[in-house]
């Protein structure tokens, strides 16, 4: 089976490039080995490095847990205010539908 490439905007790629230098820049200021950052985040050396390049292939989840660990703010600093925002998101997609369809175009074979 073909692998078909992934393409990523510009503004993806400049954002997660962004994000892996904040997080290099917090490691190295806290004095962190790659190898000590990438045990805590659970990760091998080689996936910490390309979360500090900024490769986006790598996993949301590794790339936010490298930042939380260094101290990257993501979204809030203040932890409650983070979790004011989940609940006022979760109440925000509560009302909005849950799948969007496209509509059906009725076959007209009629001649």
């Amino acid at each position: 089976m073909a692998r078909i490439a992934r393409t990523y905007s510009r503004y993806g790629r400049e954002a997660v490039s962004v994000l892996g230098q904040q997080i290099r820049i917090n490691r190295l200021e806290r004095q962190l080995s790659v190898a000590d950052l990438a045990e805590r985040v659970g990760v091998s050396r080689d996936m910490l490095r390309r979360i500090e390049s900024g490769d986006p292939r790598c996993t949301i989840g590794a790339a936010f847990e490298a930042a939380s660990i260094v101290g990257v703010t993501l979204f809030e600093e203040d932890r409650d205010k983070l979790t004011l925002r989940i609940a006022e998101q979760e109440a925000k997609l509560r009302l909005l539908p849950k799948a969007i369809h496209k509509a059906r175009t009725a076959v007209k074979d009629d001649f």
